[in-house]
């Protein structure tokens, strides 16, 4: 009885391709972890810091003649104090402006939608029935049990001229 047995240790990896995948895995979470809110407190910050540098710097300026080394650690004690001192309130700010800038947006994307609507409708019998119904369900019911559809067409309605 002759038994061959072939034994093949051949990586089923490529090691090129697994590091090239950890590197995408990488850049994946290093996109998932990046806040827009945290770059904008930074940014803010940053500018805070810079403003009080410069107004600093334009205070020691007059009296550094003999003393510049005085002149640089109070120069860096105020960057330092004012990084300390707005860190908080720039994020803050940061998360507020981001708030405002996403109710803004979802408001101008809804206008827009609700105009494509109505552009269609102009030309469409059938939507602008459908929209008389609903204009006429909605002054048939409580303002309170409205769905936010049916308010949603009776907006649209309001703000347009009703041309059949």
């Amino acid at each position: 009885m002759n038994h061959h047995f072939v034994h093949l240790d051949y990586s089923t990896s490529h090691p090129g391709v697994v590091r090239a995948e950890q590197a995408v895995a990488n850049i994946k979470r290093m996109g998932e972890a990046f806040s827009l809110t945290r770059s904008l407190a930074a940014m803010l910050l940053a500018a805070v810091v810079a403003a009080f540098v410069v107004v600093a710097d334009q205070m020691i300026d007059t009296w550094a003649d003999g003393h510049l080394l005085a002149a640089w650690v109070a120069l860096w004690a105020v960057a330092f104090a004012a990084a300390g001192l707005f860190a908080g309130t720039s994020k803050t700010l940061a998360f507020q402006i981001k708030t405002g800038l996403d109710v803004w947006s979802a408001k101008l994307a809804q206008n827009r939608a609700d105009d494509r609507m109505w552009a269609i409708a102009q030309t469409d019998s059938r939507l602008m029935s459908d929209l008389q119904s609903a204009m006429g369900r909605e002054e048939a019911s409580v303002r309170d049990s409205t769905s936010p559809t049916q308010r949603r067409v009776s907006r649209i309605l309001r703000n347009r001229q009703f041309y059949i």
